[in-house]
């Protein structure tokens, strides 16, 4: 949603660069400068005797409009680079497995293999099964009961 509303907004700051650029053009400086070469008596007829207040007020306006503009998408601009892309987040949500967690969890189904063999060596007939203990035990605890018959 971000790009596309930071896309209207660049397309709107051209137009109103391009507007304000038209109308600095279209003034009639006091020397008679590039304003007479683009016809500066034209404005006088198309916009009445008053040209010069309405095209000063119009490039007042166009100006603020366009300062206003440009802030407004350097402050979306920044947003948009401070917010993680689609990859980052899903990266970020799955942390990596770490070479000290992946030697632990080796170290545990070592162990818990070692521990299975010995329950078996001691009771051959009986039924092992393992469960989860705590964090505070690192070794998972082991029950024999014995088999049914």
């Amino acid at each position: 949603m971000l790009p596309i509303f930071i896309n209207i907004l660049l397309t709107i700051n051209v137009l109103v660069c391009l507007l304000l650029i038209l109308l600095t053009l279209m003034q009639r400086p006091k020397n008679e400068g590039l304003g007479a070469a683009l016809g500066g008596g034209m404005t006088d007829n198309l916009f009445g005797a008053q040209t010069t207040n309405v095209l000063a007020k119009a490039t007042r306006v166009l100006g603020g409009l366009f300062f206003g503009i440009t802030l407004l998408l350097s402050v979306l601009y920044t947003r948009q680079a401070n917010s993680p892309s689609a990859v980052q987040a899903r990266l970020a949500s799955k942390p990596a497995a770490k070479p000290s967690d992946i030697e632990a969890e080796k170290r545990k189904e070592e162990v818990t293999a070692k521990l299975m063999k010995q329950l078996k060596d001691i009771a051959p007939g009986a039924s092992v099964t393992v469960e989860e203990k705590t964090a505070a035990s690192p070794t998972p605890a082991a029950s024999a009961t014995p088999a049914k018959k």
